[in-house]
């Protein structure tokens, strides 16, 4: 099948803004939701947003609500995390993510889709 690939990482001072994005394929995009996931090194990875199948629903994890919004583009097959005032905390290999609905928010499952990451980082 094919894989999930991210883009539009980056290196931004701190208070900047940057646009990931994560192209699927046209059943992958249909079929599933979507999310994207942060992994800093010696650190286990964690749940960043995820989006529903259709965009009927949007989850965020404490620590980006209100800087963060998870689109997606359904005709570009494309996902979007829009990043804004972003903070060094924030540095670390994004990835996009494909899976069912209820299995979406967790760290993994077994029919998990993975992208290869995308590194994001923020200077002081």
């Amino acid at each position: 099948q094919v894989p999930l690939v991210e883009s539009g990482g980056g290196l931004v001072q701190a208070g900047g803004s940057l646009r990931l994005s994560c192209s699927a394929s046209e059943r992958t995009f249909r079929t599933y939701a979507m999310g994207w996931f942060r992994q800093v090194p010696g650190k286990e990875r964690e749940f960043v947003a995820a989006i529903g199948s259709g965009s009927s629903a949007t989850f965020y994890a404490d620590s980006v609500k209100g800087r963060f919004t998870i689109s997606i583009d359904n005709d570009l097959m494309t996902m979007y995390l829009q990043m804004n005032d972003l903070e060094p905390e924030d540095t670390a290999l994004y990835y996009c993510a494909a899976d069912m609905f209820a299995k979406i928010r967790e760290s993994d499952s077994n029919r998990r889709l993975w992208g290869q990451g995308t590194q994001v980082t923020v200077s002081s």
